[in-house]
């Protein structure tokens, strides 16, 4: 019989936050992989990861299993292709020996989730495998939640750029009517602050990092400029309304 790789989004880092499905995948996988982020010589440093820390909130350490990825590795496509392959390698070894493996990612499995890579490389290496996904809250739901930020309204458009893309691409997101969502932009802060107020898109916008976390972090994006930010921040900065009810219906 087929074995099931399924891909479980665990949410931002607040346990609670987790899906009674998602609980239910975890509970019911013969093992939970959790990515970890490689050392420099390519190991598991030791570092216990966001998606791990909250899958021990319902699973037993025992159940887990740290698959190590190049999680930082940004110049060296190789390397990081190498580390794609060796961790699909790595969970399709666990496959073999077992009928459910559940894989714990943050936020949702299909919003740039490495879940996406491993699950291409298992199916190379076993055609059979069954693929399913649980989805989970993303950063920027979360983040809307505990700032009231507003994603959309009526016929708003949403927009979820990537600052590894470059500030260039958040400038020409920020140039348009909707909301507008940068993920990942903690290393080029002062150029996403640099942005927003080229584009007037600065005093509503929010910026928040380690969300449900005991360090979380919610300010305004005025406040970007104080110098680099943790990696996984968050930004949000709401389409521009004119305060009257259902306005843009």
């Amino acid at each position: 019989m087929s074995s099931t790789l399924i891909g479980v989004g665990v949410g931002p880092g607040d346990p609670e936050l987790v899906t009674v499905k998602g609980v239910g995948a975890l509970r019911g996988a013969d093992i939970v992989v959790v990515p970890v982020m490689a050392a420099a010589d390519g190991s598991d440093g030791g570092e216990r990861g966001r998606a791990e820390a909250t899958v021990l909130h319902y699973v037993s350490e025992e159940k887990v299993v740290r698959v190590v990825f190049a999680l930082n590795e940004r110049s060296d496509r190789a390397r990081r292709e190498a580390a794609w392959d060796a961790a699909g390698e790595r969970v399709a070894e666990l496959l073999r020996r077992h009928a459910a493996v559940a894989f714990a990612t943050i936020g949702d499995p299909n919003v740039y989730s490495t879940f996406t890579y491993v699950a291409q490389t298992v199916q190379r290496l076993l055609p059979g495998t069954v693929v399913e996904t649980v989805p989970g809250i993303t950063a920027m739901q979360d983040l809307a939640a505990r700032s009231g930020a507003v994603l959309t309204e009526g016929t708003e458009p949403l927009t979820l750029v990537p600052v590894t893309a470059g500030a260039t691409a958040l400038k020409d997101a920020l140039g348009g009517p909707g909301t507008v969502v940068a993920y990942k932009f903690g290393r080029q802060a002062r150029e996403v602050a640099e942005a927003l107020r080229e584009t007037g898109r600065i005093d509503d916008a929010v910026w928040g990092s380690a969300l449900g976390l005991p360090d979380e972090s919610i300010r305004p994006a005025a406040d970007l400029e104080d110098g680099a930010l943790p990696y996984l921040s968050t930004l949000i900065a709401p389409a521009r309304r004119d305060g009257t009810r259902g306005g843009k219906l």
